[in-house]
């Protein structure tokens, strides 16, 4: 028999006018040709083109001559062209037409997960700020990561607060340094040739920075031409960067979008966690899959206020496939990670450092019929008194997915102390219908009041929320092992 589960009536959908203004480019050749067209217009003809498309966009953008100017400059920068004699309403003009506007969640906006928003001032009792994560998905099936405040109350309601009027792309900052036996374990690991390897490692100090990498390969490029990989691996390094949002912006107003060509095709399914060190510093942690329509590549942000993000690939034998969930804290010295290696099996990991995970032991392995495709985690761990709570997502029969949750030791989180017989949650009739259907899905969950807060993605299109009594919850468990 199933624990009940409260449903709660709160629904959050994807929004079609939320978009961003991406560059647009469509090769040097078609390039150089609209900019012959613009060049041939007179003054007065470039200042009645670009006054409307500046009217229009700046109600659809924070600063949409920022936006183009930054375009017409990377558009300079690419087929190497001086863009200093224009005058501004031309350049602006240059940067309308490598332009265009993306709607980031068009398809769909789900797989959420939560984690407690470092404000909590001016609260009552039992109430508590919580900042959501969502996978938006838009054109041409890209994801990215975007955000929502909301509110519990102290009955447990839910409400998510309105999304801001402009979505804000961050400032990307290349500025990293590489250790060089680090770096081409994940080369290896994302399939560039060993030939490539071999040329550029011995060309390099043990530690070295982006502009010296970035330097080195275009050096190589000129002499190699035909060695595609060295590409490969710029975009590699490129996976290494900083995120900074200005401070201005609305929560719901940043997105982290595709930035290296090894996560091209989508960020898909963030899992926050709050994470407290010993010393009792907090940091946000969030592990990540980036896709590029061939390879999976693991990786890492973090931050501690939502305005400055470090984006980091995970290395190791245990950095394979999707599902990484980082526990909140460190046990008996070590970080600890779940992990699903092998694509149907969930295993855990022990690391002395957060970016290399090596060693995956098997956890849990397919038991019920409504998970014999695939076991995985729905997010991190979380603590009570009676242990770990890990939420599981189950894949059975017509690929359905479902949720349920399993026990871990608190001392020894490789000992499965409980789990349930029955899924918690399944797609019912309102529920099933959408981008991928019969799915439930959940990236990280909460307690609050005595209830676990399950935040979940509808059939892969839309997201609300479902809650179960704890201390229910804790008995089922302890009694169904």
């Amino acid at each position: 028999m199933r624990i009940p589960v409260k449903r709660m009536n709160v629904k959050v959908l994807p929004d079609t006018h939320r978009v961003i203004a991406r560059f647009f480019f469509n090769g040097e050749e078609r390039a150089r040709e609209i900019l012959r067209h613009i060049n041939n217009l007179s003054d007065a003809e470039v200042y009645a083109l670009i006054s409307p498309i500046l009217q229009e966009f700046s109600k659809r953008h924070r600063n949409i001559t920022r936006i183009l100017n930054k375009h017409a400059q990377k558009l300079s920068d690419l087929i190497d062209l001086n863009m200093s004699d224009l005058d501004p309403f031309r350049k602006l003009l240059v940067g309308s037409y490598f332009t265009h506007e993306y709607s980031i969640e068009s398809a769909a906006f789900f797989n959420p997960s939560i984690v407690e928003d470092p404000d909590q001032s001016d609260l009552e009792e039992g109430e508590r700020r919580i900042i959501i994560s969502f996978r938006a998905v838009g054109e041409g099936h890209i994801s990215s990561i975007v955000f929502r405040k909301a509110l519990i109350s102290s009955d447990n309601s839910i409400q998510v607060m309105p999304s801001g009027r402009y979505v804000d792309e961050a400032e990307i900052i290349k500025n990293n340094s590489y250790t060089k036996e680090l770096f081409f374990e994940k080369a290896r690991d994302t399939k560039i040739s060993q030939e490539v390897i071999d040329l550029i490692y011995p060309l390099l100090e043990e530690k070295y920075d982006y502009r010296t990498f970035k330097r080195l390969i275009d050096q190589q490029k000129l002499s190699n031409p035909d060695l595609l990989d060295l590409d490969r691996l710029l975009w590699l390094a490129d996976s290494y960067h900083e995120i900074l949002f200005s401070l201005d912006t609305d929560l719901s107003d940043r997105i982290i979008y595709p930035i290296s060509e090894f996560e091209k095709n989508g960020i898909e399914d963030a899992r926050f966690v709050k994470f407290v060190y010993d010393d009792g510093s907090i940091k946000y942690y969030a592990t990540y899959t980036a896709y590029d329509g061939q390879l999976i590549m693991p990786k890492l942000l973090e931050t501690s206020d939502f305005c400055d993000f470090r984006v980091r690939p995970i290395y190791g034998t245990g950095a394979k496939n999707k599902n990484l969930a980082l526990f909140p804290r460190k046990i008996n010295g070590k970080f600890v990670m779940i992990s699903r290696i092998d694509g149907w099996n969930n295993y855990i990991m022990y690391s002395d450092k957060l970016h290399i995970w090596s060693d995956p032991v098997l956890l849990q392995s397919p038991k019920y019929p409504w998970e014999f495709v695939q076991i995985g985690n729905c997010g991190s761990p979380i603590e009570t008194e009676e242990g770990w709570i890990m939420i599981t997502h189950g894949v059975g029969a017509m690929r359905r997915y479902c949720l349920s949750v399993s026990l871990l030791d608190l001392n020894d989180p490789s000992k499965e102390i409980g789990r349930l017989k029955e899924p918690i949650l399944v797609a019912n009739k309102d529920e099933r219908e959408g981008y991928v259907p019969n799915v439930v899905y959940s990236c990280g969950s909460i307690i609050n009041n005595g209830e676990l807060i399950i935040p979940y993605g509808l059939s892969d299109y839309s997201s609300s929320f479902a809650s179960v009594n704890l201390r229910d919850l804790l008995d089922k468990l302890k009694s169904d092992l």
